[in-house]
């Protein structure tokens, strides 16, 4: 049966964050060469970098997003420094089609998005 807010009460909720840790999100943007001619290329080893990351358990969840102002975000089971060395090895990145923020986040371990 589904938890109501009722529910939740001030206990369960200091327990639940007691497990959470820390994660960092990548948002990902357009860069001065988003629009270049043949930058579907790069794109593509882009995507291919994340499949490698995902496969390997560094990048948790990525969103590619389909807006002018976001391009995707990404979060990844590493630190802020690990996570720039990781994106500043973005083949996007690198062609500047890419440029991103870091931020620190925290997170529930196992959260998954919805099957």
């Amino acid at each position: 049966m589904p938890l109501v807010a009722r529910d939740i009460t001030d206990e369960y909720m200091q327990s639940q964050l007691q497990s959470t840790r820390s994660y960092s999100l990548v948002v990902l943007r357009a860069g001065p060469r988003r629009h270049d001619e043949g930058v579907e290329s790069i794109i593509w080893e882009h995507g291919r970098r994340n499949f490698e990351l995902r496969a390997n358990g560094v990048l948790a969840i990525v969103c590619p997003v389909g807006d002018d102002g976001v391009s995707g975000i990404g979060i990844f089971d590493a630190d802020l420094e690990r996570t720039r060395e990781i994106m500043d090895g973005d083949p996007g990145v690198q062609a500047g089609v890419f440029v991103y923020d870091v931020h620190t986040c925290r997170g529930f371990p196992g959260d998954a998005l919805p099957a």
